[in-house]
């Protein structure tokens, strides 16, 4: 096609809350009315969505996402019948098969453009809205064993790492094994966590990791504690995602503390204080 033409599209999210108003993208519709062209793009996986979100139901998004795709594919030879409005746009059809609702399933605002080749672009818009935070989030500026190599520095100082050992804790729906736990009682467990990460939503990703993750070990058989060690972003530009994250981390339901780099020496002092008040009496479980 040699010639420009308007398109308009609209992406397909997975809501998971409401209220909280976070996302993933899963999605695209693409509607140019003059080159008669109607296509989606949707994931053919839920993994990531799984990821984010935990307790997200991935089949039944999964099989809704296949069931737009085979609409979509269909409707397209008789678009003429479709759209018979000079106006409608990729929203309006995209709503036809997915009206509005309170559904985790929901359509964003209306995009558009011209491009000489509508079927090229709906393959720039998926890569760039859907694809691109995937391949984003696993990079980052710095890993969790990074941070841990920070906070054991103040650790190393006050002659405490020797009482540390590898720890799994173990619940009727998962486990985790923790490289660095102490007894007193109850079970002591670190957990360096980066949050230096290149992508805004991989922060999010995590944080909703750790949650699903220690709200299926609330029941587990060992009573615990976990002291989230926490590396900062250092570029602003993903601060906003940083500070929603805290909060995130804030609803895990099992015992827990969090400390950030600028607590980093608070830490070390309070668990030497208390590694070694133990050490003092051996008596003690």
């Amino acid at each position: 096609m040699s010639e420009r033409t308007n398109y308009t599209f609209t992406v397909l999210r997975y809501v998971h809350d409401i209220t909280t108003g976070e996302f993933v993208n899963v999605g695209v519709v693409l509607h140019a009315p003059k080159a008669k062209f109607l296509r989606a793009r949707m994931r053919a996986t839920y993994g990531r969505i799984s990821r984010f979100f935990p307790g997200a139901l991935g089949e039944n998004i999964k099989r809704v996402m296949t069931q737009i795709e085979t609409a979509v594919s269909q409707s397209a030879e008789r678009l003429d019948d479709l759209f018979p409005e000079a106006g409608d746009t990729a929203v309006d059809f995209a709503s036809r098969i997915l009206p509005h609702d309170d559904s985790s399933l929901q359509w964003s605002k209306l995009g558009s453009g011209q491009t000489r080749d509508p079927g090229r672009e709906l393959d720039l818009l998926f890569d760039r809205m859907v694809l691109r935070h995937e391949r984003l989030q696993n990079i980052e500026r710095r890993s969790d064993e990074e941070v841990w190599r920070e906070f054991s520095k103040s650790l190393q100082k006050r002659h405490v790492l020797s009482h540390f050992r590898e720890k799994e804790i173990i619940a009727d729906a998962d486990s985790k094994t923790f490289p660095r736990a102490w007894k007193n009682g109850v079970w002591h467990c670190l957990e360096p966590v980066s949050f230096d990460l290149v992508d805004g939503n991989s922060i999010h990703e995590k944080a909703h990791r750790y949650l699903g993750q220690f709200t299926a070990l609330r029941d587990a058989q060992e009573q615990f504690k976990v002291y989230l060690l926490i590396g900062a972003p250092r570029h602003n530009d993903v601060q906003p995602h940083y500070l929603r994250a805290m909060r995130i981390l804030e609803k895990i339901p099992v015992p827990n503390e969090i400390f950030t780099e600028a607590q980093m020496e608070d830490f070390a002092s309070r668990i030497a204080g208390e590694v070694k008040g133990h050490e003092a009496q051996p008596d003690l479980p």
